[in-house]
């Protein structure tokens, strides 16, 4: 029984995914349309600078930046819908 929860929390998580790169790309492609350009306004957060950890025999950097556009945010809810409707 709790296999199956998270197969189902896992699945879940890769329809919101799809949903996210789905709708950023199309976001992306709406640029160019005069009346859907309010598709692709979105907002970057994460770090710009990399987080560098040098610790004299290996040098590790860290770095994320996030990207998400109003298309994408559609997709996700779109996702989550085909999730509960499956």
């Amino acid at each position: 029984m709790a296999a199956a929860k998270n197969k189902s929390v896992l699945i879940l998580l890769v329809f919101i995914f799809a949903g996210l790169v789905i709708g950023g790309l199309l976001g992306e492609l709406a640029k160019s349309v005069d009346f859907l350009w309010w598709l692709s306004y979105a907002q970057s957060f994460g770090l710009k600078s990399p987080l560098e950890l040098n610790l004299s025999v290996v040098q590790i950097t860290f770095g994320i930046t996030f990207k998400i556009n109003i298309a994408s945010i559609i997709g996700m809810g779109i996702g989550i819908f085909i999730y509960r409707k499956i």
